[in-house]
């Protein structure tokens, strides 16, 4: 039987196995397994030949029983609504573990950045801000960065939105630069958020840092981070990879050649001297920690029996699909999922907002203990979760610990505001 790899219908099916678990209310089981608010939009763009190309965008709203909505834009040739859809349901779930009052959002523009210059990149962000202006607001969605997208886009977006409403909000947009009132420390919190849950985890687990060998697939913004951040705990990475494929070092590798090499030649393979790997071989390496940090669907039924790692630290949106997570679980790996590990950088968006919104502004070591703060709280309540459950007979996933807690918290909100 062939696995379902559609990402929304994966967000269903982990949804509906905690359900079960935690015998949900069949109406707020119903309410939650789908999206509150799709808004799909068409808009024109005038490109640099002259022609006027039309775009199609999406934005989501999932569940906001307990606050805006929230997540990323994201601009890929391949986006897709059931993508952006399930994006916005893990965000809700995201939302909901950190215990920050956000809902869960999530959108995207069906395009290839790449081949956009500058000029029409401002063009095509300013015009999907305006199809989507009445969809989103500091009190309604706040949109954030994703996959090719960044600060820089978030400023127009800002911009282009106060510009429509008369008046400066810069409380509507977070990932902005410093500039026009960002957070400090809100560029590398998705990975630093990740290493204390690492270090959370070596903790429970008994993985001694000082000894650790770590893999990570993925050498973008998360995966670069985690490389260096890794280091702060004494680990040592000795693979990574890139969508070229993958470098490994029993005696760990050299961050600054990598990062150079990548931006001499577009690849991590053209480092001489170490051995060449592929993607899949990265997956399978008797490692300590393996931190899939790239894209969603990596580690499947088709491989999980071949996993060496002890811990999985899930850094991408959904790298383990349902099926690997059930075989992962029956080998005793434990599996951090994709929506406690990386909540780092929602966490510090909330931050962001939470600043805009008060005109009150924290410096970089104010927003790292308050993000180590969340995480570590967090780690502790999937946990807790996991042996309460132990002890009245039933093991669960780390993951199912954390869809019971997250979904526990939403489904109570919507009761006592009546929903159900």
């Amino acid at each position: 039987m062939v696995e379902e790899l559609n990402p929304f219908k994966i967000s269903q099916q982990q949804l509906d196995s905690a359900a079960q678990i935690m015998n949900l209310d069949k109406s707020a089981h119903a309410i939650l397994r789908e999206p509150m608010q799709i808004l799909t939009v068409n808009f024109p763009v005038k490109m640099r030949s002259g022609d006027t190309k039309v775009f199609r965008g999406f934005r989501v709203h999932y569940n906001t029983a307990r606050g805006p909505a929230k997540g990323g834009i994201r601009y890929h040739p391949k986006e897709s609504i059931d993508t952006v859809k399930a994006l916005a349901a893990w965000m809700t779930w995201k939302c909901s573990l950190a215990n920050i009052p956000l809902g869960g959002g999530k959108g995207g523009i069906i395009c290839d950045p790449k081949m956009l210059n500058d000029t029409e990149l401002e063009a095509l962000s300013r015009a999907y801000i305006r199809a989507i202006g009445k969809f989103v607001g500091p009190k309604v969605d706040i949109p954030a960065p994703d996959v090719y997208t960044n600060p820089q886009i978030m400023a127009w977006m800002m911009d282009e939105y106060s510009t429509s409403v008369g008046y400066d909000e810069f409380g509507v947009i977070t990932g902005k630069p410093i500039e026009v009132w960002g957070s400090e420390g809100r560029f590398d919190s998705t990975a630093l958020g990740a290493m204390y849950i690492l270090r959370e985890s070596a903790k429970l687990y008994k993985i001694n840092m000082k000894k650790a060998r770590i893999a990570i697939q993925g050498f973008g913004n998360a995966g670069g981070f985690a490389f260096e951040l890794s280091k702060r705990l004494g680990a040592k990475v000795v693979a990574i990879s890139d969508s070229s494929g993958g470098v490994y070092s029993k005696a760990g590798l050299d961050y600054d050649k990598l990062a150079e090499a990548k931006k001499k030649t577009g690849e991590l393979s053209a480092v001489k001297g170490i051995d060449k790997i592929s993607n899949d071989e990265l997956l399978e390496l008797d490692v300590d920690v393996l931190i899939p940090a790239a894209l969603e669907n990596q580690i499947t039924g088709q491989n999980a029996d071949r996993i060496n790692a002890k811990l999985v630290l899930e850094l991408a949106n959904g790298p383990v699909t349902p099926a690997a997570d059930q075989i992962l679980f029956e080998r005793k790996i434990p599996d951090l999922p994709d929506f406690l590990v990386n909540s780092g950088g929602v966490v510090v968006s909330y931050f962001e907002w939470a600043q805009n919104m008060q005109k009150w502004y924290w410096t970089e070591d104010e927003v790292n203990s308050r993000l180590d703060l969340i995480m570590t709280r967090s780690f502790k309540s999937v946990i807790d979760t996991q042996k309460k459950y132990a002890d009245a007979g039933k093991k669960i996933s780390p993951r199912t610990a954390a869809y019971i807690v997250a979904v526990e918290r939403v489904a109570r909100a919507m009761k006592v505001r009546g929903w159900y």
